[in-house]
């Protein structure tokens, strides 16, 4: 079963230097799967509507939208940026919002920035709000904690119907 030794038996052939035999090498198991892993997708750049741009129309996106031209609509972003040139007529609803040029109609997001350059006509809904020196600002400012939400009071179960009323037996 065990052998004394194994000195005299023939084994790998060492090289003419005297090195190690060398092993061959086995290469790595691939994952599963045939693909290799994703990395994550990088954020997309902000879509810009230049300033020779007029939209008549809603816009509504995830991702960021930086506005330089006209829009005659409502507009819904992630990141909406109001270009120092723009002009938009309608409600924006947005995570964050920042405005250097004429809004007119509601705001609505969760930090909300008027630059010196901005001119908002309309009200602010927000949960937080800076408005820098030289804003022109006609309107209403509210806090709320969920300024994202449609904006309408929750409304209340309607009342239940009245029973009908028993029968008395004859």
């Amino acid at each position: 079963m065990f052998s004394k030794s194994r000195i005299n038996e023939p084994g790998p052939k060492t090289g003419a230097d005297g090195d190690k035999p060398k092993t061959p090498e086995v290469p790595m198991p691939r994952p599963m799967g045939d693909t290799p892993p994703t990395a994550p997708r990088p954020k997309a750049p902000p879509s810009v509507l230049s300033s020779d741009l007029t939209i008549v129309g809603n816009l509504r996106t995830t991702g960021d939208v930086q506005v330089e031209g006209i829009v005659e609509g409502d507009i819904r972003a992630h990141l909406l940026t109001v270009g120092e040139s723009a002009t938009i007529k309608g409600e924006i609803v947005a995570d964050d919002i920042v405005v250097n040029g004429r809004v007119v109609g509601r705001v609505r997001g969760l930090k909300v920035r008027l630059t010196s350059s901005a001119r908002v006509e309309g009200d602010i809904v927000h949960k937080t709000i800076a408005i820098e020196s030289g804003a022109h600002f006609e309107g209403s400012v509210q806090r709320q904690e969920d300024p994202l939400s449609n904006g309408a009071p929750p409304k209340l179960a309607p009342p239940a119907p009245p029973a009908p009323a028993a029968k008395p037996e004859d």
